[in-house]
């Protein structure tokens, strides 16, 4: 089998069960099983969604700036708590726990890479 470049900012990186990887067309969390892998590049809050809240109830995500600056924000776990913000600079990343929601907004263009398990993602307005 031949091995090439994939284009990281165009396709999600699938970690199958059998152990395979694959390179698949960019599609929405939900519609995809194994964990994926996906790359971005920001310009805007529209390319972050940043007027949404993301949710992910099988697993941990770690989310991670590889180039600009953002910031992670963390839904409060119970009412009357502050809004958890996490700062992100180039080349690093933070963890966001099982079944917490979040949310990211750029602080200028940046390049983003997260890894999850998408099976059950869920969003909602902000």
């Amino acid at each position: 089998m031949a091995v090439s470049p994939i284009d990281l900012f165009t396709s999600d990186i699938r970690f199958g069960p059998d152990g395979r990887v694959r390179a698949e067309p960019a599609a929405p969390a939900a519609a995809r099983d194994g964990w994926r892998l996906t790359a971005r590049h920001a310009k805007t809050a529209a390319d972050v969604r940043a007027d949404q809240w993301e949710i992910h109830p099988e697993a941990d995500e770690i989310v991670s700036c590889l180039i600009g600056k953002i910031r992670l924000h963390l839904r409060p776990e119970r009412p009357g708590q502050a809004e958890e913000v996490v700062r992100l600079r180039a080349g690093t990343a933070a963890i966001v726990p099982c079944g917490r929601w979040h949310r990211i907004e750029l602080d200028v263009p940046s390049s983003i890479i997260a890894v999850t398990l998408p099976r059950g993602s869920r969003r909602e307005g902000r």
